[in-house]
């Protein structure tokens, strides 16, 4: 009978080579990408919690709440609302986790939260119904410790840039104080205007509107009282070291709209009236072109995140709000849109740097041979395809998005990963992607399909995981 030969199956559970299948992959893993920086240049972290320096006063605190991966897996197991969202206690609500977590295999939480518990608290046990009791002490001990806050986790991770997601009519008083702090970590703001677009949305545009215009002491009942506004809060997010911006949209609006028209609709907006689906999408192409003139103008970045459908369970998102689990992807079409918009800018030489962030994965090649159409030389990697968002923000959507970019453009001028997250546990998911990136690279590398040349494969991984990230932010 022939011999087979199976590999080592002692070998622990995320042990120090998981993901790594070749010897250039581990080596330019643990000689390259595991020490190198972390430039998270787009997140949803509160910049209150940075400035106050925030500590948790339990696990279910900072593992469970505001994270809707989480709250998704747990209605999916059968868990009640209660012990979710809402009035159970912190260890009941962290007993559900517990008892969700062993059916998350193939999953990637299932990686994410043991590499979480390794990473932040050095448990290396499963999560379970029996490890519980035990996991939530020793977790909860940990947090009680001196360097367990939101400044000591920046400075354990490496961390060296935040980039926050702010909109205009934020005050950016935390940033200041941030500023002012004796933090190492740069924390930036990004200028996310999508409130502006809502022009359907009667009184709480209008409330929108009144907050903008007490931040900037002006008033504001003209579209050129708008205008004015969001470019004076577009310089004073310059000021605060903001150097991206980013919208979220369905899509890219195909409808052009003027001056006079745009005016026409916002006066329609502030005095009551129904604004019509064209109406909204004609002042959301407006407004996107101003906001790209303004980005090109200061040398910034524009994220565009396009397609999610957004609280489609009309009863739930009622009750809970946005951004509780559930939104979805969508399936809208995105290609006339992202062209007509581009072309807008690159018509009148405005256009600025732009990530394209997509969460259909149909629209993986799409958009990456987007990106090659609208390169103009000015500089390497202007126009990128974005990492895997989202929904697709695991081994499998990275792999592909790595793929459709590589076969269409330049892996080298890749600016990387990001969380994307509102946990200040996220920060493992570079580790994720780096381990995904270097085994991609290695292997192929391995099988004679990229040079053997380790210097030439070391600044790729540099590059990726940290350098093309800090030049595209000046710092």
């Amino acid at each position: 009978m022939r011999h087979i030969h199976y590999p080592n199956r002692t070998m622990n559970y995320l042990h120090d080579d998981f993901f790594l299948h070749s010897e250039t992959a581990r080596r330019l893993y643990h000689e390259v990408a595991k020490d190198a920086p972390i430039y998270d240049y787009h997140c949803h972290l509160s910049p209150a919690e940075i400035a106050n320096n925030h500590r948790w006063q339990n696990i279910t605190e900072l593992w469970l709440g505001g994270d809707h991966y989480k709250w998704r897996l747990l209605r999916a197991n059968g868990i009640a609302e209660r012990f979710i969202t809402g009035d159970a206690t912190p260890r009941e609500k962290f007993q559900a986790w517990a008892e969700t977590v062993p059916q998350t295999l193939r999953n990637p939480m299932h990686h994410w939260v043991h590499m979480e518990l390794r990473r932040y608290f050095g448990i290396e046990e499963l999560l379970s119904p029996a490890t519980a009791e035990s996991i939530w002490n020793r977790c909860n001990a940990a947090l009680a410790e001196e360097d367990f806050c939101v400044h000591g986790l920046l400075k354990k991770f490496r961390v060296k840039m935040v980039g926050t997601t702010d909109d205009p009519a934020d005050s950016l008083e935390h940033h200041q104080a941030i500023r002012a702090s004796d933090l190492d970590t740069k924390v930036l703001p990004t200028f996310r205007p999508d409130k502006a677009f809502a022009i359907d949305q009667g009184p709480a545009y209008r409330a929108w509107v009144e907050k903008l215009a007490a931040t900037c002491g002006r008033k504001i009942s003209t579209l050129d009282d708008l205008c004015a506004a969001l470019r004076q809060r577009h310089d004073d997010f310059h000021a605060a070291g903001a150097r991206m911006s980013d919208h979220g949209l369905d899509h890219c609006p195909t409808a052009s709209c003027d001056d006079a028209l745009a005016a026409c609709i916002f006066h329609k907006a502030l005095h009551g009236e129904t604004i019509t689906t064209l109406e909204k999408e004609q002042f959301t192409h407006y407004l996107m072109v101003l906001f790209g003139e303004l980005d090109a103008e200061k040398g910034w970045t524009k994220q565009l995140h396009l397609g999610p459908f957004r609280n489609v369970n009309s009863r739930m998102a009622s009750k809970l709000g946005p951004d509780s689990g559930f939104d979805t992807v969508g399936d809208s079409s995105q290609g006339h849109g992202l062209v007509h918009y581009l072309d807008a800018l690159a018509s009148r030489d405005k256009l600025p740097g732009v990530i394209l962030y997509n969460i259909n994965p149909r629209d993986n090649y799409l958009f990456a041979a987007l990106t090659g159409a609208f390169q103009d030389g000015t500089r390497a990697g202007k126009i990128q395809f974005g990492s895997g968002w989202w929904f697709l923000d695991q081994k499998d959507g990275m792999e592909l998005q790595l793929n459709a970019l590589c076969s269409t453009g330049l892996l080298s001028r890749f600016v990387g990963m990001l969380t994307d997250s509102r946990s200040f546990l996220s920060f493992p998911r570079h580790e994720y992607f780096r381990r995904i990136l270097c085994n991609m690279i290695g292997t192929e590398a391995d099988r004679g399909e990229l040079p053997d040349d380790f210097p030439t494969l070391a600044k790729l991984i540099s590059d990726v995981c940290s350098e093309n990230a800090r030049q595209m932010i000046g710092h």
